[in-house]
């Protein structure tokens, strides 16, 4: 069996920088890797309907603005396969399958479950989808039997109830599913890349973002208001690093090349943050260092943006040849699951042929 990635975004609006250094950058590196034999990455609108389905315009429009971004970060559509999860509607039937392997109460121990419920504040009202937002995600990963799929700790809880959800199904049925295994950043800081305001995650609700489409001036500003040390009022104190946005941000963005080109003071990140602890230097020249490097690597981003909202008609054309190409191998795996679980009656010759001699005395 090959090596397979599924990997995906909720379509509730542009993709930020948590997006690129939790996934992006990575997918784009491990599809020009050649270490894959195939790469599927979903635009997961059936998933963001679970808590917007009284708002499906948002879903509607937010569909281009996703592909829009993965194609300027480099996704390329003819090596990987780019579709809309609703599109493949052999996800809903596996789901449906895999639902009478899950319980009430492991679903309610989902550490990302739990989470996602108190920030939308659904702790009284959870929608049924949901609540079942990991068998889903379950059924994503297997129909194209994934072997990896990158993602962020944030989503270590999901993988695992997928691979449960996979183990369970092979030890009553037979192997025939796949777990699938997940690939973290390799940079401890993109782990999970905090909000511009210091809050634990950067959040599209919360307003805390940098998007990858926003203008130079919209990233200066946020930029420039980023949380900090509060306690680093003159430029003499010594500042703290731990907790402060723009080193978490320095450390997830910032290369040895960086120092030469924008800040020849400073010959290292460890340099500079070590003059920082002890006093002296201010936090507007650590933001404006900053703000260099992530104008480095969104300009080109933009760039490829606006040549592809040029041809939106092209664009989504890639996202019908996509869904057409996933819905094919989904379909074969839920040929395998209903053969699996018997259920594939006018398939079975040995079933129809046993039950005409059964009747027939």
């Amino acid at each position: 069996m090959g090596k397979i990635i599924l990997t995906g975004d909720r379509p509730t609006g542009r993709l930020h920088l948590g997006h690129f250094v939790g996934s992006l950058r990575r997918r784009v590196e491990l599809q020009n890797s050649g270490l894959f034999d195939k790469i599927f990455i979903m635009i997961a609108d059936a998933q963001a309907l679970t808590d917007n389905a009284d708002n499906p315009e948002k879903i509607r429009q937010n569909i281009i603005e996703v592909a829009l971004d993965y194609l300027a970060c480099g996704i390329d559509p003819t090596k990987s396969t780019i579709f809309i999860q609703s599109q493949v509607a052999e996800l809903c039937e596996l789901a449906f399958y895999y639902m009478n392997l899950v319980t009430v109460s492991r679903l309610q121990r989902n550490p990302t479950v739990k989470t996602e419920i108190q920030m939308r504040n659904f702790e009284t009202s959870i929608p049924v989808g949901f609540f079942t937002y990991p068998i889903s995600q379950a059924s994503d990963i297997t129909a194209f039997r994934a072997t990896t799929v990158p993602a962020g700790e944030d989503q270590q809880p999901m993988i695992e109830q997928a691979r449960e959800i996979a183990r369970r199904f092979n030890g009553i049925y037979g192997e025939t599913l796949v777990e699938p295994e997940i690939l973290l950043p390799d940079n401890a800081a993109c782990m999970r890349l905090p909000g511009t305001d210091g809050k634990a995650k950067m959040s599209k609700s919360l307003g805390n973002c940098i998007y990858l489409s926003d203008s130079s001036e919209e990233v200066r500003k946020r930029v420039m208001s980023m949380y900090t040390d509060p306690d680093h009022v003159r430029v003499e104190d010594p500042g703290k690093i731990e907790g402060n946005t723009v080193f978490t941000y320095l450390d997830a963005f910032c290369q040895p090349e960086h120092f030469a080109k924008y800040w020849p003071d400073y010959s290292s990140l460890d340099e500079l943050k070590a003059h920082y602890q002890r006093g002296g230097l201010g936090d507007v020249k650590v933001k404006k260092f900053l703000y260099a490097i992530l104008e480095e690597l969104l300009t080109p981003i933009r760039e490829r943006r606006k040549e592809w909202e040029k041809d939106i008609p092209a664009v989504f054309d890639i996202l019908k040849r996509g869904s057409e190409a996933a819905r094919a191998v989904a379909a074969n795996t839920l040929a395998d699951v209903r053969s699996a679980m018997r259920i594939n009656y006018f398939d079975d010759a040995e079933l129809i042929a046993e039950q005409a001699r059964k009747f027939q005395g």
